[in-house]
């Protein structure tokens, strides 16, 4: 453990692992590793996702992996973590495509939906055959989502859906979007999740372009103008709820995040440290520099207690004790610390670190993104802020 080949996993986080989650992972980091990092540099030149792995990512058991039946992986929390930490050491991209299609999809139909609903979506989507989105954020109601403005008015037994979804991660893509709106003209209780799917007059998906962030992953913009949905497309489960549906699949997609994050982070490490191990100035390797390892050291510390705090939610969350606080904690803490990494990284590559033959600068972009989505770096402060001191600090 004493060399520079020393493993990231300083304090053997492997090792607490269930077998299941150390086969799973080992089979995720082999698809990262052979199919898409070999891919991902033309990808995020050209703005596409590599469609083509999708079906492989499906034969992985990566989509809706923690769900039960229906095809579904059944896996533990802690295995479909790490499962996601490996997907964002290739690419926030790929780790939140599979983190939109099994969280905020196939979850809320899977918590909220009825049998038939579940019968009908949920296998073609853990096949990847069906692909989904989540439609919740609108562009005037980001971090308050208590304001928006998607309107689904009673029509008999349907419901007509107009308004507009900013952001939304597979937009183009999927053939089914689970869009939440306010009914009639109710308060926040009245917000329910209606399946949208693609092909209903009035529903229209346009892809987002000009992205400096994310660039290997599909976002839309969501338009509904009058959009008739039956009765058989509401799930029927989120009656009543308000906004804790939908702020239950965040919280399980967040929960993916804090794994995620950790995986960029390592990415970035590994690249720098090759780099400084390599590169020869002044007669020896910059590696050999105070300055250069005193910054290394930073984001190996940094990835140890990422790892640590990853593997506690994760442990939590399969005793069934996890709450959103505890996830607002870990998303909020990873990602800071993986886009530190990805900066400090990048410096220690110096010019070379500002072109894509090296990762660091690809996920700094990416965390970019990530530090603002599901829950902007703020808001998930004061969220802890008023776990800490019971005063509320929105309103």
């Amino acid at each position: 453990m004493g060399s520079y080949l020393a493993s990231v996993d300083l304090l053997d986080v492997a090792s607490r692992l269930p077998e299941e989650a150390r086969l799973a992972r080992a089979a995720v980091g082999r698809f990262v590793d052979e199919r898409f990092l070999p891919v991902v540099r033309e990808h995020f030149r050209a703005g596409t996702f590599p469609m083509d792995l999708v079906p492989e990512m499906a034969a992985l058991g990566l989509f809706g992996m923690t769900l039960h039946g229906h095809g579904c992986a059944g896996l533990s929390s802690v295995a479909a973590g790490a499962c996601l930490q490996e997907l964002e050491r290739g690419d926030s991209g790929l780790r939140s495509f599979a983190s939109v299609q099994g969280s905020l999809c196939m979850y809320p139909i899977d918590a909220f939906g009825s049998d038939e609903q579940k019968a009908r979506f949920l296998p073609a989507m853990a096949r990847g055959e069906l692909l989904g989105c989540f439609g919740l954020t609108e562009p005037d109601a980001g971090s308050d989502p208590a304001s928006l403005r998607t309107r689904a008015r009673r029509d008999g037994t349907d419901h007509v859906l107009t308004g507009n979804k900013a952001w939304i991660t597979n937009g183009t893509v999927a053939g089914v979007a689970i869009v939440w709106a306010r009914v009639d003209d109710g308060d926040a209780r009245s917000i329910r999740g209606f399946l949208v799917e693609r092909g209903m007059p009035g529903f229209e998906a346009r892809e987002i372009q000009g992205k400096l962030a994310l660039r290997a992953s599909v976002t839309a913009n969501l338009h509904l103008d009058e959009v008739r949905v039956p009765a058989a497309n509401v799930l029927p489960g989120t009656e009543g709820l308000g906004l804790r549906a939908p702020l239950a699949c965040l919280t399980k997609a967040r929960y993916g995040i804090a794994w995620g994050a950790v995986g960029a982070a390592t990415a970035c490490f590994e690249s720098a440290r090759r780099y400084a191990v390599e590169r020869i100035q002044f007669g020896r390797p910059i590696g050999a520099f105070q300055l250069v390892q005193e910054k290394l050291v930073g984001i190996w510390e940094g990835i140890v207690l990422g790892q640590l705090l990853a593997l506690r939610l994760g442990e939590l969350a399969d005793e069934g004790r996890l709450g959103h606080v505890q996830v607002s904690m870990g998303k909020r803490a990873n990602v800071r610390m993986a886009r530190d990494a990805a900066r400090t990284a990048r410096e220690i590559l110096g010019a070379s670190g500002v072109v894509d033959d090296h990762p660091p600068m690809r996920h700094m972009a990416n965390l970019e993104a990530v530090y603002t989505y599901e829950g902007t770096h703020d808001i998930h402060t004061l969220a802890l802020g008023r776990a800490a001191t019971g005063l509320d600090a929105f309103s």
